[in-house]
């Protein structure tokens, strides 16, 4: 093989990690709401449960103290937009069963850690907000996903804050990388272990964020803990670094993002 041959061959192969995992560019004035800032992990809720995690009083306690927010939405059985975290209700609602199958009327029955809170609309949440800190909006995965990207995005159109938006599911993020250009997308990953059932080979792939080439994210939010060289090598080519979730303060060093629970960090670090 001649010699420019070779040198071609070499460049394309170092040159192939980085397309694959670069991520998405985001300017200095879109990053700014979100960096250096600690993001109260599902609302300002207690390790108790009197205030329950995704409930408006944990997101109001969070707005008046001058967090940012981090937060979930599924679709229910009737095409609305809620917060709620898990892919099922039983371990904060005590009943059987997903979100996507209850009606929101059905869904209003139930209430969060056996306190008198209950599923909230994400329009309530984004009223309780006001604006008044920045906002990590999970995209859970489900059977309506498309739906609802579209119904998210509508509720954003007329929100006077500052959004991001993140999913496991990178098919998720790139819908808004196409259908949403000026709002921030992240890559949310873990290391494989923890993907539990998920067949092989995706929890490698999502793991190392091997996706990046289709939803070009422009932070990764990932587990706090040890990251695989491509997330790093992301981040060296430009990503944000967020981490979730934290349990103390020193979590912040060499990050740009820090979503937390259980304690009350400063209100930023940079």
């Amino acid at each position: 093989m001649k010699t420019s041959a070779r040198f071609f061959c070499a460049a394309a192969a170092a040159a192939l990690p980085v397309f694959l995992l670069a991520p998405g560019h985001a300017s200095r004035r879109q990053k700014a709401p979100f960096m250096g800032m600690n993001f109260a992990h599902r609302g300002l809720h207690s390790r108790d449960k009197s205030v329950p995690e995704n409930s408006l009083t944990a997101f109001r306690l969070a707005a008046r103290a001058g967090y940012g927010v981090e937060m979930d939405v599924h679709l229910s059985r009737d095409g609305q937009v809620v917060v709620f975290h898990d892919d099922t209700l039983e371990r904060v609602c005590g009943v059987s069963g997903r979100v996507e199958d209850y009606s929101y009327e059905q869904l209003l029955q139930f209430r969060l850690c056996g306190t008198e809170e209950r599923i909230p609309l994400f329009s309530e949440v984004l009223g309780v907000i006001r604006g008044r800190g920045p906002i990590v909006l999970e995209i859970k995965d489900g059977p309506n996903n498309r739906e609802l990207c579209r119904k998210v995005l509508a509720l954003l159109d007329s929100y006077r804050g500052s959004v991001c938006i993140e999913s496991f599911n990178p098919l998720i993020v790139a819908w808004f990388r196409f259908h949403a250009r000026d709002l921030v997308r992240g890559q949310l990953a873990m290391p494989a272990k923890d993907y539990g059932s998920m067949k092989k080979p995706l929890p490698f792939i999502l793991s190392h964020c091997l996706m990046n080439v289709i939803a070009r994210p422009q932070f990764i939010a990932y587990k706090i803990g040890p990251q695989p060289l491509t997330v790093k090598l992301a981040q060296w080519l430009g990503a944000m670094k967020v981490g979730w979730t934290s349990h103390e303060p020193r979590n912040e060093k060499g990050r740009d993002a820090v979503i937390f629970e259980f304690y009350k960090p400063k209100l930023s670090f940079k």
